[in-house]
């Protein structure tokens, strides 16, 4: 696994830039660059299961590790959800889980810093590389809006 780190400055309050990244109506907003009709299934509380899901209901199984409003959220990835199947175990799980997705927020001269820190496998490098920085600047265009 290697960590990835992507960052962007934000003209909005942390709190704002928080309710984008977490609101049941604009996660699927910003996420889409991921994968047009990404959602998530979760009451982001610390130690709840959290499903990413696209338009089929298939993606992955997680858990919010840690949980500080409007600062602090960490996601621990778990295994695969197709189906309505938890796959927890399987050889291409073993391969990243409890890989973890970390949001930051901070203040800086009254803008908010988003940072995001993850694991990943070699594999999905350059996919997050380019689509991570577009997924950024969706959260910033909808926060200063």
């Amino acid at each position: 696994m290697e960590k990835l780190y992507f960052k962007t400055e934000i003209n909005a309050s942390k709190e704002k830039v928080w309710d984008i990244l977490f609101g049941e109506k604009s996660y699927p907003q910003w996420t889409s660059v991921f994968a047009e009709g990404s959602r998530a299934v979760t009451d982001w509380q610390k130690g709840s299961k959290a499903l990413f899901l696209n338009t089929e209901g298939n993606g992955m199984v997680s858990e919010i590790a840690d949980h500080i409003t409007n600062e602090y959220l960490s996601i621990k990835h778990l295994g695969f959800y197709n189906n309505g199947v938890e796959d927890l175990e399987s050889e291409e799980v073993k391969k990243w889980n409890g890989a973890h997705e970390n949001y930051k927020l901070s203040t800086l001269e009254g803008k908010s810093i988003l940072s995001v820190e993850m694991d990943s496998t070699q594999e999905y490098k350059s996919y997050f590389e380019e689509t991570w920085p577009k997924a950024l600047e969706k959260v910033k265009e909808l926060a200063e809006a």
